[in-house]
């Protein structure tokens, strides 16, 4: 079983990434994933998290690539993967407007990969990249052209289909909404905000079965359970689901934090 966690940092002063860090690293956790949203850019703050740790796993869930060149990306990639070697995870993801997602990753990894930085070999081992991917396509081209897929907003079903996709020898951690205490508002507004403003998601739902009625209002009761686990039992359930399912790694984000939310989860752990 391989679990982490995953949150937002916007907004956090610096003290408080570290202290979080710390605290993951400390009860046990894998990985920490952060996503980036108007915040520190991703890759300056996975350095602040890794040096702030010895041993941790620091994934980008995701780094933006409509935010930085590939040849930045490319860059910033190997430098963390030669100062921390085994020790970042390169999240890619986001959305170009006016393009088509599938075509602008595909030709983001392009210069990614043809990248000319002649003082800066790529590290051994490579840290490994892996796409958010959603849909069948991006899945095949997450297969194709990276170590894996970081699905996001998925229950586990959806990581089922994923492994198919993938094959495999592909790296598949999911991304799982999590609430110790039952918190209804949480939940909705966690799951409400998606289903109105993401179109990729919707899609996703309606394909994993989810009808115009799941997703109308802010979500059904159905979809709001399926994508947000509550209470201790059902989040250790949902993780050895997504793990039956075909997922390497679960990462989970708490939506309403206290003080003890971490040392809670981590006494789910083996």
């Amino acid at each position: 079983m391989s679990v982490g966690i995953w949150r937002f940092f916007d907004g956090a002063p610096i003290g408080e990434l570290r202290e979080t860090a710390a605290e993951v690293e400390e009860l046990g956790f894998d990985a920490l994933w952060f996503g980036e949203f108007g915040g520190r850019e991703a890759f300056t703050q996975a350095a602040l998290l890794l040096a702030a740790t010895s041993r941790l796993t620091i994934a980008t869930g995701v780094a933006r690539f409509d935010q930085r060149s590939p040849l930045a990306a490319e860059g910033a990639i190997r430098a963390l993967g030669e100062a921390y070697p085994g020790r970042f995870v390169a999240g890619l993801g986001g959305h170009r407007p006016g393009t088509r997602p599938l075509t602008a990753l595909r030709e983001y990894l392009d210069g990614m990969d043809a990248a000319e930085l002649p003082g800066l070999p790529p590290p051994t081992p490579r840290p490994r990249r892996v796409l958010a991917a959603l849909g069948p396509k991006l899945l095949d081209l997450a297969a194709e052209r990276a170590d894996g897929a970081h699905p996001y907003f998925v229950p586990p079903e959806h990581t089922a289909m994923a492994r198919e996709r993938l094959g495999p020898g592909k790296y598949l951690a999911v991304e799982q909404a999590v609430l110790l205490e039952p918190a209804p508002e949480a939940a909705r507004e966690h799951v409400g905000l998606y289903v109105r403003q993401a179109v990729h998601h919707q899609q996703n739902l309606r394909r994993l079965g989810f009808t115009d009625a799941d997703l109308a209002g802010g979500g059904s009761d159905r979809l709001v359970d399926a994508i947000v686990a509550t209470g201790e039992q059902a989040i250790a359930d949902r993780i050895q689901a997504h793990l039956d399912a075909g997922a390497d790694h679960v990462c989970l984000q708490v939506l309403s934090r206290t003080p003890d939310s971490y040392p809670r989860l981590a006494a789910l752990l083996p």
